[in-house]
């Protein structure tokens, strides 16, 4: 009652690995009388003879992991790997930081905080990098007096 040499050819026939060649369990005498290649396609032409499904790997829990870092969870310190620079580049990091300052630059100037020539040198001395934020030049203001007298 071995199958062997049916299944083997089955497989080959198939272009499948023989654990992929499924037999119908009720017609297994008419398996077994199947000697030729020909009989053994006759049988697969009938459907006794298939080739299962391949198994592949399952995307499931790649797609709950997905969902949940669009949510923004699975993303703190543990879960990051590579320089801070490789997640956000210097030069994205710098556009925004120097946007920021301008731009609080240009609200204490039209606000008559500081004045013109004080706004001017901020500027270049954010543009040269002096500044790490926003508060850093308020700190900056403060303790130099910069701001306009009244």
């Amino acid at each position: 009652m071995s199958l062997r040499s049916q299944r083997r050819i089955a497989a080959e026939i198939l272009g499948v690995g023989e654990e992929r060649v499924w037999i119908d369990p009720e017609k297994i005498e008419e398996v077994e009388a199947a000697i030729t290649r020909e009989d053994i396609k006759r049988l697969i032409h009938e459907g006794v003879i298939r080739k299962l499904k391949d198994k592949g790997v399952s995307r499931a829990r790649a797609r709950i992991i997905h969902e949940k870092k669009k949510r923004g969870k699975r993303r703190g310190m543990g879960s990051r790997s590579g320089a801070a620079s490789a997640r956000a580049s210097h030069q994205k990091e710098w556009v925004e930081k120097i946007r920021a300052l301008r731009m609080r630059l240009r609200e204490l100037k039209e606000r008559r905080i500081i004045s013109v020539r004080v706004y001017r040198q901020l500027y270049l001395k954010a543009k040269a990098g002096v500044f790490k934020s926003k508060a850093d030049l308020q700190r900056y203001i403060e303790v130099h007096g910069l701001r306009r007298k009244r």
